[in-house]
């Protein structure tokens, strides 16, 4: 092995833990990046101190496995330089841009692996605004950190089996007054189950097995519903829905948790020199690689920031693409496990594939949206703005041209959040797939900090 090796790795989620486990056992050292308090992700998230004792009841009988999981996690992680609490917000040069608790750092690299996971890809609606709604992995982080229900009377709606994994697991540590609304119709999820069920027959049925659970809690379950309107005064009271017959109902509630599935975090990949294509299944652009990850020169990715695939899909991406470094420093891959965990990797993409048909992202909705409803929370930019900026007289037909006349995707989030809905809308009025944003460092917020010098006595300087 080279003296002067450093291989680091951003994310200590499924695919970050599994890089850096097979590193270690390799014998070396890696730097692991995590910009959370505790390593996980967010798919298996670890449990806060008030949330811990509630484990066999959230995790029923996968409490005793997931425990074991987490300390043989934490074994490895004692034998990295482990940085909780570290943001990477930008990279070049063969270099992240860091902020840590101790400030802003620079780190050079030899390696790097991306294994940054996913966030909820929302579509805007009438009221999403308002006080009370979240995400459903919002959802699911205000149970696990913080030990806390987001409502009283909670509906989870979007399309997607966080739906159903969400509810259920309000439901083990005792809320009752739950609604699951799901966008997708029940034939669309009949049609899928086959393939599901061909590539991961056990991640099939545990999904059933959600669906009855939650049924036997008596939780309200729709399919095939639209979205209509979410409304209150000063904060979430009901949402407004259709049902597949066509009739209209209300649920009330002070919380809503929504989402369409999953969008990859690709945005420090871009900036390490990913190059991307378009996934028309998924409706979302995904970084190239090769079948170990892969990405550039010293650039691999790994989970689902790679592509959309689940907690075991990351944990053999991550296997793989800390050995394809292994091999450009001259360590011999072990051939028997490449294919191993080249076939869970396949199994699980085949999965989540067929998934596209069980929860369908609802691209055309973005069509419909009226002119009022606020799509960029950031800048306050509503579906009407954009579509005048797409009617100016010099055509802007991009969604990056879009973005610089209505600056839909400057704000907070960088367009995590708003992006996925404006690339819909220019594409309804184009009739071309979604277009994809340019990334721009820092891919997260961060302090402006300047240091201004000494203060001259007054009456000198300025």
């Amino acid at each position: 092995m080279q003296t002067d090796t450093r291989i680091v790795i951003v994310g200590a989620g499924p695919a970050g833990l599994a890089a850096a486990r097979t590193l270690v056992e390799a014998g070396l050292r890696p730097i692991v990046l995590e910009e959370s308090p505790l390593a996980g992700g967010q798919g298996t998230r670890r449990l806060s101190p008030m949330t811990a004792p509630h484990r066999p009841a959230l995790f029923s009988a996968s409490a005793e496995a997931i425990a074991r999981r987490e300390d043989a996690e934490d074994a490895v992680l004692l034998q990295c330089d482990f940085r909780t609490g570290t943001l990477a917000w930008a990279c070049h040069d063969n270099r992240l841009e860091l902020l840590g608790p101790d400030g802003f750092d620079s780190l050079t690299y030899t390696h790097l692996v991306i294994a940054v996971g996913a966030t909820d890809r929302l579509m805007p609606m009438p009221g999403w605004t308002l006080p009370g709604v979240f995400t459903l992995g919002g959802a699911q982080v205000a149970l696990k950190r913080h030990a806390s229900f987001i409502g009283q009377k909670v509906v989870f709606a979007g399309s997607s089996p966080l739906l159903y994994l969400a509810a259920a697991q309000y439901l083990r540590l005792g809320h009752r007054d739950l609604t699951v609304l799901d966008t997708t119709p029940a034939s669309g999820k009949a049609r899928a189950f086959p393939a599901m069920l061909r590539h991961e027959p056990r991640t099939a049925l545990q999904g059933l097995s959600l669906i009855a659970e939650l049924r036997r809690g008596g939780v309200t379950l729709r399919s095939g519903v639209r979205l209509d309107r979410i409304e209150g005064d000063s904060r979430v009271q009901r949402l407004r829905y259709t049902t597949a017959r066509g009739r209209d109902m209300t649920a009330e509630a002070d919380a809503v948790a929504l989402g369409h599935g999953l969008r990859a975090e690709t945005q420090l990949a871009e900036l390490a020199g990913a190059t991307f294509a378009f996934d028309p299944d998924f409706r979302q652009w995904f970084p190239r690689t090769d079948d170990m990850g892969r990405a550039g020169e010293r650039l691999w990715l790994a989970g689902d920031s790679a592509r959309i695939g689940g907690a075991d899909a990351a944990d053999a991406a991550g296997r793989l693409a800390a050995q394809s470094p292994l091999e450009s420093l001259g360590r011999a891959a072990d051939a028997r496990q490449v294919q191993r965990n080249t076939r869970r990797l396949r199994k699980q993409h085949g999965f989540q594939r067929a998934m596209t048909d069980a929860f369908r992202w609802p691209a055309k909705q973005a069509a419909s949206l009226a002119d009022d409803v606020l799509i960029c929370r950031c800048e306050r930019v509503t579906a009407g703005e954009i579509r005048a900026a797409l009617d100016t007289p010099s055509g802007p037909i991009e969604v990056n041209r879009v973005k610089s006349i209505t600056r839909c995707g400057m704000g907070r989030c960088q367009g995590r959040f708003c992006g996925p809905a404006l690339g819909e809308i220019v594409a309804s009025a184009t009739g071309e797939p979604p277009g994809r944003l340019r990334t721009q460092a820092p891919v997260r917020p961060i302090p402006l900090v300047f240091d201004a010098g000494p203060i001259a006595p007054e009456g000198e300087g300025t």
